[in-house]
């Protein structure tokens, strides 16, 4: 799958500068992966290859012995769209629990084990770990759009130490990041940032989950920041006077300016909301003031406008897409202060971050920076949105779902028959390369809702699962007839454009075909792509492709899953396929040879004006039903110049004659997703037997994406305008 630049990362702030100096080798990112280090003797339950994919391996007897029996497994962790909180569910193969997912994006992960919804462990073999959430695990996955997440080269970060200090309602302790060099005696003095967690998060989670030590380690190493001593508290200590307290012993044990203008706070979702307050309510105590998804809107008094512009050099706001509950919250806010005279600035809204760690380290990677010292820029970083207005979608049971708003924004809800349910999520091809996640929805009255994106512009299907049980969305009329629970939604876009049905009465036609099987004894049914201007009685007959479903699917799947028409129609229009027929058979068969060649054949020969030589004919399949057409290949060389396998191995070389498959094949062309599809191990086994046999054969190289139709349909769009033209 091609996916467009990633945004959210340091972008302005002189990026090229900074980069050069990570390129000069000021900062040092390890080319490899930093792995979580197992136990000792134990085989890990999480590695991840160079090339960002990571494969779990999760005991089925660990699971057993501190679990008891379960139905189901996943890794939950922060693998959705912007970063969100999902469910990736792994599949027991013998012994253990195991999938792949990938590739993933550069930057930090955290994780658990779960089993049936709700009994969770901590994956024993990884030594990293979340003080606020002893159950999770974090990995790191190097990249440049990573960069200021990497570990400084030993020897060259700051140092984090703790303090402790009195308040009225007990002793309370911050964490507190000094820069390198720092001393605690001698006449250098530094200007102090004070950092607040959220409600319900800790203050370690700045380091665990944020990685606001290696930011400042790198932001500092690249001369990128005025040095300064950073203190990281939770949103309890910026009340009044326990913010006093802690400001006091900062001042009082660290080498820190006391005076206003040396003083910065910010914070993210309620400590944000703290931080603001403090900043407005009390115009004087700190000069920059940063808003990381704040939770709600403090109040903004007019009367205090001109001695809040007046302290506060800069006031800066940061939000997440409309995945993010801050995004309407910051456009309230922005309209406040507009109505109030008082001066701040906005990064953007961030198009692919929600609430989440991911995007405030973000947000720090771009606010640092700008803290006492002059700065040129001062508008939002590049590929970031205005925010023109709040995101609303139809009130809940107003409108079929799912909803899909601007920007790829996708708004599943269920009916109200759920309203006793315990744990519902929506399982969808939103992973990378068009696996699938599980996004939980939450509680909306009788109702089950979440807001999922953004969304590529593609095809998807997803199904509910509701306290473990599939459920189809019955709001949605669409269907998928081998597999009831399904449902579809497409969304538009460049990239979707030959997925997207042509204008009324430009396209081909679709028919049904019914035939004889005597291999079934009983009455199939074939569908039938004839192209736009179909011509029954012209003289030279068609081409005709035999295109074959997989093992579960049947015939009607390559056109409700596979948008094979909207794909031949598209390429037909732009004139890039020669006008042929396409026959999707029914493959469910114990002698598919039989039932393709004695069957469906000669029924599609008699029905349409279609080809009989072997140069105008082609087979192709998806899975199991490319291993049939690869049998075919192998019992029938010649019968169809053109095959083609989608996700399928050849097989064994026994048996088989070369000479005829070379001389009788123009082209045998061959596809398989990436490591997330199960067949990719005996696939490229079967590219050696090829070879050795000297079969000739094209391989378009690996199709990112799993064993599903993110993949056929891309293989398709290769394969089709290749036919009939040797």
């Amino acid at each position: 799958m091609t996916t467009g630049p990633y945004h959210g990362r340091l972008r302005r702030l002189g990026v090229r500068r900074l980069s050069a100096a990570f390129t000069a080798g000021v900062i040092a990112v390890a080319a490899v992966l930093l792995a979580p280090q197992p136990a000792a003797a134990d085989t890990p339950w999480l590695t991840v290859s160079q090339d960002r994919y990571a494969s779990f391996s999760v005991p089925a007897a660990y699971v057993q012995e501190h679990l008891g029996t379960v139905s189901q497994v996943v890794v939950e962790g922060n693998f959705g769209p912007s970063s969100a909180w999902a469910e990736f569910g792994l599949t027991r193969r013998g012994d253990v629990w195991s999938g792949v997912l990938g590739a993933l994006k550069p930057g930090l992960y955290h994780y658990q084990v779960t089993a049936d919804d709700t009994k969770s462990l901590k994956d024993p073999t990884n030594s990293t770990s979340v003080a606020s959430n002893p159950l999770q695990s974090t990995f790191f996955v190097p990249g440049d759009s990573a960069r200021w997440l990497a570990d400084a080269p030993p020897g060259t970060g700051g140092a984090i130490g703790t303090l402790t200090y009195r308040t009225k309602n007990g002793p309370r302790t911050a964490l507190v990041w000094t820069p390198p060099g720092y001393a605690t005696k001698g006449p250098k003095v530094y200007p102090a940032l004070f950092l607040q967690s959220g409600e319900g998060a800790a203050t370690t989670d700045w380091l665990d989950l944020g990685r606001s030590k290696q930011i400042l380690d790198n932001l500092s190493a690249a001369g990128a920041m005025k040095p300064m001593v950073v203190v990281f508290n939770d949103v309890n200590g910026s009340d009044g006077k326990e913010l006093k307290d802690l400001r006091k012993a900062v001042a009082d044990r660290y080498r820190v300016l006391r005076d206003p203008a040396h003083q910065a706070i910010a914070g993210v979702s309620d400590g944000a909301t703290q931080a603001l307050r403090a900043a407005l309510a009390n115009p004087g105590q700190f000069s920059h003031v940063g808003w990381f998804s704040g939770h709600s809107t403090p109040d903004v008094d007019r009367r205090n406008a001109e001695a809040v512009n007046r302290s506060v050099t800069l006031l800066r706001l940061y939000t997440g897409n409309v995945t993010d509950p801050a995004y309407n919250t910051t456009y309230r806010l922005m309209k406040a202060l507009g109505r109030a005279d008082v001066r701040f600035e906005f990064d953007g809204v961030n198009p692919d971050g929600g609430a989440n760690w991911n995007t405030w380290q973000e947000n720090l990677v771009d606010f640092v920076p700008r803290l006492f010292r002059h700065v040129s820029d001062h508008g939002p970083s590049p590929g970031h949105r205005q925010l023109k207005r709040e995101f609303v979608p139809p009130p809940a049971g107003t409108t079929p779902t799912p909803f899909v708003s601007e920007d790829g924004f996708v708004t599943f809800e269920t009916t109200t028959e759920f309203k006793d349910a315990q744990h519902v999520t929506v399982w969808a091809n939103i992973a990378p390369g068009g696996s699938w996640l599980r996004v939980p929805l939450t509680r909306d009255g009788d109702r089950w809702r979440a807001t999922v994106g953004p969304l590529e512009p593609w095809f998807y299907y997803y199904r509910f699962i509701v306290d473990r049980v599939a459920v189809k969305d019955t709001s949605n009329p669409t269907k998928v007839t081998s597999e009831p629970m399904w449902s579809t939604l497409f969304i538009p876009g460049a990239r979707s454009r030959l997925l997207s049905d042509v204008p009324a009465g430009q396209g081909g036609t679709v028919e049904s075909m019914t035939y004889r099987s005597t291999v079934a004894g009983q009455d199939r049914t074939a569908l039938v792509w004839t192209p736009p201007g179909y011509d029954p009685d012209r003289t030279r007959p068609y081409p005709v492709l035999y295109l074959q479903h997989g093992s579960g699917q049947s015939y009607t799947d390559w056109v409700e899953m596979g948008r094979a028409k909207q794909i031949l129609d598209h390429q037909f229009l732009d004139g890039d396929l020669v006008p042929m027929v396409v026959v999707m058979g029914n493959g469910n068969s114990s002698d598919f040879n039989s039932e393709l060649l004695d069957n469906i054949v000669p029924t599609a020969r008699e029905r349409y004006n279609i080809s009989s030589e072997s140069s105008q004919q082609a087979l192709a399949g998806l899975s199991m039903g490319g291993g049939q057409a690869l049998g075919v290949l192998r019992a029938h060389p010649g019968e169809f110049a053109y095959v083609a396998a989608l996700s399928a191995g050849f097989g064994s070389g026994t048996g088989v004659d070369v000479e005829a498959i070379n001389s009788g094949t123009k082209m045998l062309r061959l596809y398989v997703g990436d490591q997330t599809d199960f067949v990719y191990p005996s696939f490229m086994a079967s590219l050696t037997t090829l070879n050795n046999l000297g079969i000739r054969y094209e391989f378009d190289g690996v199709t990112p994406g799993p064993h599903g139709w993110d993949v056929w349909q891309k293989n398709l769009i290769d394969l089709a305008p290749r036919l009939f033209k040797r």
